[in-house]
């Protein structure tokens, strides 16, 4: 498929793994977490039909601000994105279907010919950098006390939680604009993405219940 515009892919060091991608704006899918999505457009049907004879992984890749009006076509995406697997579906009888997508990993992206309706990217899995012990202490125990205050009630966090996911389930609750959490997403040092959402939480209070 054609793409309508190019977006800055990168070079991969080899083959990486190819995967359907489901394009929206304004998504990002964050590992660890659930993502339910309702699939209506016949293209993404054929996409989830496609993925449940296989692997059923689908890469969910963030449109680009100001190309929203491009959905119909191929408008970019940010080369960083989430990758997830469908955990449950639901065929409707006129063929649209409502699954749950949990997600596994953030990924890189290169787009990949693709001889479907849907679009395919090539992904190559990106390791994050976990911070020195002593400071993920600190940081775990800030992030779950910003959590709590976000939360209108008391929350069980797991505490095989990482690090990372507490950072990303902050960066969640703090609702951030696509222009703000953009560069936060794609910020593969967790202790500098934990820092930088407990500064924003503190520069954005909760809102009064």
């Amino acid at each position: 498929m054609k793409r309508a515009s190019q977006a800055p892919w990168p070079e991969f060091a080899g083959p990486g793994q190819v995967v359907p991608m489901f394009p929206l704006p304004g998504v990002f899918l964050f590992p660890g977490t659930m993502m339910p999505l309702h699939i209506f457009e016949p293209r993404y049907r054929q996409m989830i039909e496609d993925s449940l004879d296989g692997p059923g992984r689908i890469v969910m890749g963030t449109v680009l601000e100001g190309h929203e009006p491009e959905l119909a076509l191929a408008p970019p995406v940010h080369a960083i994105a989430g990758l997830g697997e469908i955990m449950r579906h639901d065929r409707l009888p006129d063929g649209r279907f409502l699954i749950l997508l949990a997600g596994l990993a953030r990924v890189r992206l290169r787009e990949a010919p693709s001889e479907r309706a849907y679009r395919k990217v090539e992904i190559l899995p990106l390791e994050e950098h976990e911070p020195d012990p002593i400071d993920a202490i600190a940081l775990r125990a800030d992030l779950v006390a910003a959590l709590q205050a976000r939360s209108p009630e008391a929350l069980d966090l797991p505490a095989q939680l990482q690090l990372s996911q507490l950072a990303d389930l902050l960066l969640i609750r703090l609702e951030l604009p696509v222009s703000e959490l953009l560069p936060l997403y794609s910020t593969l040092d967790i202790g500098v993405r934990a820092r930088r959402a407990l500064t924003l939480h503190v520069a954005r209070p909760p809102r009064a219940p």
